[in-house]
């Protein structure tokens, strides 16, 4: 067993909430004071996940999106927080702090794709050299190993230096050329940041937001189980990609 204080604690010397954007919500966002005997680790805090911890006896979930994002004005039977209260389970969230931190969401992909010497840019991102390859490669890779639906933009040349955002990475196209990539790797980019990055001569790979984030989730369940031996971690087996591939 495990104070909720001591989870807290622990998880914010994993990504200290300094690391945080300003425009993001992370730490305790929901506080129901029990102590831990289950955590359940999740990307996403959904209906689901919430029912699966319920099933499974879980007082915490620690989850990588905030459960709570946007100010609440009301609350009701219909979302997932007061679901959650009801069930007395608590959440704790670690967003971009998580994304930035050492050994957090960047870091886990610089070592799935091969990233040597990988050094930060645009604050969260990460950036380095790869043994030479090409677009086609990496999408591959994005395929066997993320199980991502891929969508490119390649300029036809060699990638030698890959810079890779987890998530919703495509605002930062151009950090990623000023840091002198040859390629983007990320979760989302809009229609215009695919048209940019044609016209910048830089290829972009989109392998899916979750895809690109949900390795994180392991990683995290197994540092817990590490930390705090007298308590059951769990990852989410409800957790899903929420589109669609038709």
């Amino acid at each position: 067993m495990a104070k909720l204080q001591e989870v807290l604690q622990y998880m914010q010397q994993l990504a200290p909430e300094t690391l945080a954007e300003d425009w993001d919500n992370v730490g305790l966002l929901v506080d129901c004071g029990a102590d831990v005997t289950s955590i359940l680790v999740a990307l996403d805090i959904t209906d689901e996940v919430v029912a699966e911890a319920e099933y499974q006896g879980c007082q915490l979930i620690v989850s990588h999106h905030p459960v709570i994002f946007d100010p609440m004005k009301k609350l009701g039977r219909q979302d997932v927080v007061f679901r959650m209260v009801k069930k007395n389970i608590s959440a704790i969230c670690m967003h971009t702090n998580l994304d930035a931190a050492p050994g957090g969401v960047n870091d886990i992909l610089c070592a799935l794709f091969g990233i040597d010497n990988a050094r930060t840019f645009g604050g969260l991102g990460r950036v380095g050299s790869v043994r030479t390859t090409n677009v086609e490669q990496i999408a591959g890779i994005c395929h066997d190993t993320l199980g991502a639906h891929v969508k490119a933009v390649d300029c036809g040349k060699a990638v030698n230096t890959l810079a890779v955002v987890g998530g919703a990475g495509g605002s930062m196209l151009k950090d990623a050329i000023e840091a002198g990539a040859d390629c983007l790797l990320t979760g989302e980019a809009n229609h215009h940041v695919a048209i940019d990055a044609r016209r910048l001569g830089i290829s972009l790979v989109v392998a899916g937001h979750y895809a690109t984030e949900f390795p994180i989730v392991p990683v995290v369940a197994d540092k817990l189980k590490q930390r705090f031996a007298g308590v059951r971690v769990l990852y989410s087996r409800r957790n899903k990609d929420p589109f669609s591939y038709l």
